[in-house]
């Protein structure tokens, strides 16, 4: 799952922007970033945590 989040999450980015573009969705992105930024840190930080291969995790071990 942890490999496949990026995928996610461009797919639904993609699904998101083609809704707006048909009219199916009323969005206003800038009064939407200036309430939830502070939510796309969290999601990173999150993200840097699970993604596989970092931190000190294994070292030394063999």
């Amino acid at each position: 799952m942890r490999g496949n989040l990026g995928a996610i999450a461009l797919i639904l980015i993609g699904v998101l922007a083609l809704a707006i573009n048909l009219g199916l969705l009323q969005v206003d992105f800038a009064r939407l970033l200036s309430t939830w930024w502070p939510l796309l840190l969290i999601l990173l930080g999150i993200g840097m945590f699970l993604a596989p291969g970092t931190g000190d995790r294994g070292r030394g071990q063999r």
